[in-house]
């Protein structure tokens, strides 16, 4: 079912029954369908599945879309987006912290004293300096 180096992607449907369990299918492959206590189980499970209908389940992507109710998707895109703003965040205090240990440095503050200044180790500031 593919030609010679391509490697195949399979759209897996993903949803919990009423036990809690998910129920993973595979639409572009009529009957292929499994379970699993987990996402990864019933991902794993359905790569085993695909492997009874096409010849490239081992090396197929597969691109789950998982179904969730609205106040579920709701709670997983605010947690997205508080790890994407706090990310934003690491990198910001990141780059002041820097330009912090830089200009402390230049204005001739040793780099024992920029340490206790910012709370930090004399080795971290060398670190920063040297642009780790």
């Amino acid at each position: 079912m593919r030609g010679e180096g391509v490697v195949m992607g399979y759209e897996v449907t993903l949803a919990r029954d009423e036990t809690g369990a998910w129920i993973a299918e595979v639409p572009t492959v009529p009957g292929c369908h499994t379970y699993g206590r987990s996402i990864q189980q019933a991902l794993a499970r359905v790569r085993e599945a695909l492997s009874l209908w096409v010849d490239d389940a081992a090396e197929a992507e597969l691109l789950p879309h998982i179904t969730l109710t609205r106040t579920e998707r709701d709670i997983t895109r605010r947690v997205s987006d508080a790890r994407a703003q706090a990310d934003r965040a690491h990198e910001d205090a990141h780059r002041v912290l820097v330009e912090g240990v830089k200009r402390l440095t230049a204005a001739g503050f040793s780099r024992r004293d920029t340490a206790t200044l910012l709370g930090l180790s004399h080795q971290r500031i060398q670190q920063l300096l040297d642009g780790s």
